[in-house]
């Protein structure tokens, strides 16, 4: 079967099909599943793969050998099966490989109400039980049903913000051959919008561009659509349509940090002195306007499952990271990028301003960006930027999640890959020129004398 642990990740199962991925793994994973979960019915959903009818289709054949029944809906988006799960209080899987190529797909699982499973919450234990060979079932075989979601979690979305009043926008949509072509005529039908559509042909093999807008390269197109078309913004989604950019009616891209903290207000005003949850590397402005609406900032390391524990630990009602996940306590803690830009478009269309102008007050720093760097020990060059920092006058340390160094004027934080000898750097501060200033002294130090940047 192939070494499981280098598909099986931290938060979910990915690689090469049929290289690392196969119909078998999937149909063990489903026998699994229903194993470790405790699982009588699930749901599951599945992204515009070539590779993904059939591994979705195994994946339930193994399941109904257990016993359990498995609720198809079909495709649809990681948030939609994030609303299968919460809806029906079942678990679910999505058969996605988000934003990588073609070539590779892959697994989300989660428990009954969207709750992730991961590498610390029966992932192993998934992938053990797979690599010895799940035991035969006894019983009867569950039944498999089709069930088409698509209208309900359009509904359920809309039902969250409140869109009434907003005036007519014209929006351009980028969604990259991926899943947004297949959610947003959905999602966006019956609201005052003028929609371009950019690349909503499902089409597994990204012919157009990567489905990956935290590249910067990815969101040309949309950018020059946004200026051509005269449009009031321009968003776009990932592979899975969990993530969301946002481009505005300059054709610059929106900071995720500025979304977080928009939607930040906005839940705020209902639910006055709640708990937001931020990550480390979203903007300093983020937590400074959680603290002026009157909310509780509550800073979690990267990652989702790191968020999503937080949120529910805290009964936080948003948590926003950089790379564009948006959480919501009223979406079963999960994340979805269209009920994010459906709370940008009721900002937007709420009142008059443009974007720019509507999004100032929140962009309020000058950011680097993550910046990756090839590290042949990542410990020991983390040690070199401490050292380099260690004596300097008001500069502070901690180490939620890698080195993070702070002055009043700037922060960096360091951050040790998990997969790959990379270190990631992100920098922030008051001025462009203090921000490369500390990003250009970081990297000097990170990268020599055997380092190699990977931009």
């Amino acid at each position: 079967m192939g070494d499981l642990t280098k598909i099986f990740k931290a938060y979910d199962v990915r690689g090469v099909v049929p290289d690392e991925f196969d119909e078998g793994i999937a149909e063990a994973t489903g026998a699994a599943f229903v194993r470790v979960t405790g699982a009588t019915a699930l749901v599951t959903a599945h992204d515009m793969r070539s590779s993904s009818v059939p591994l979705a289709a195994a994946f339930a054949r193994g399941a109904a050998g257990q016993g359990a029944d498995v609720i198809e809906a079909g495709l649809g988006s990681t948030d939609l099966l994030y609303y299968a799960s919460g809806s029906l209080g079942l678990p679910g899987v999505m058969f996605t490989a988000s934003h990588n190529p073609a070539k590779y797909n892959g697994m989300k699982l989660c428990r009954a109400g969207a709750k992730p499973i991961g590498q610390e919450t029966g992932l192993i234990e998934i992938r053990d039980l797979v690599a010895a060979g799940v035991p035969s079932y006894e019983g009867a075989s569950g039944a498999i049903s089709r069930r088409d979601l698509l209208a309900d979690y359009a509904a359920h979305l809309k039902a969250l913000v409140d869109l009434s009043g907003i005036r007519p926008l014209k929006v351009v949509v980028d969604a990259g051959n991926g899943m947004g072509g297949h959610t947003v005529p959905a999602v966006f039908e019956g609201l005052p919008l003028d929609v371009v559509p950019l690349y909503f042909e499902l089409d597994g093999t990204f012919p157009n561009h990567e489905a990956n807008p935290i590249d910067p390269e990815n969101l040309r197109d949309l950018q020059a659509a946004v200026l051509r078309e005269g449009a009031d913004l321009g968003l776009a989604f990932d592979g899975d349509a969990d993530r969301c950019f946002a481009v505005n009616e300059r054709g610059e891209i929106v900071s995720p940090s500025a979304i977080t903290a928009l939607v930040a207000v906005r839940e705020l005003a209902k639910h006055p002195g709640a708990g937001i949850v931020h990550n480390l590397i979203t903007s300093r402005a983020v937590p400074e306007i959680i603290k002026e609406h009157g909310g509780i900032p509550i800073r979690t390391r990267v990652g989702h499952s790191f968020i999503k524990q937080t949120m529910a630990e805290s009964g936080a009602v948003f948590g926003g990271e950089h790379s564009a996940h948006f959480y919501f306590r009223d979406f079963w803690f999960a994340d979805s990028g269209m009920l994010a830009a459906l709370h940008v478009l009721a900002a937007l269309g709420g009142q008059e301003r443009p974007l720019s102008a509507l999004l100032r007050e929140y962009d309020r720093y000058v950011a680097s960006g993550e910046i990756n760097s090839e590290v042949a020990d990542q410990a020991a060059a983390t040690e070199k930027i401490r050292a380099v920092f260690a004596d300097r006058s008001g500069v502070t340390f901690d180490e939620l999640d890698g080195l993070t160094v702070s002055a009043t004027d700037w922060w960096f934080n360091l951050r040790p890959s998990n997969t790959e000898p990379l270190l990631r750097l992100n920098a922030e501060a008051a001025d462009e020129k203090t921000m490369a200033t500390i990003r250009d002294e970081v990297l000097s130090v990170v990268r020599e004398p055997t380092s190699s940047p990977n931009r």
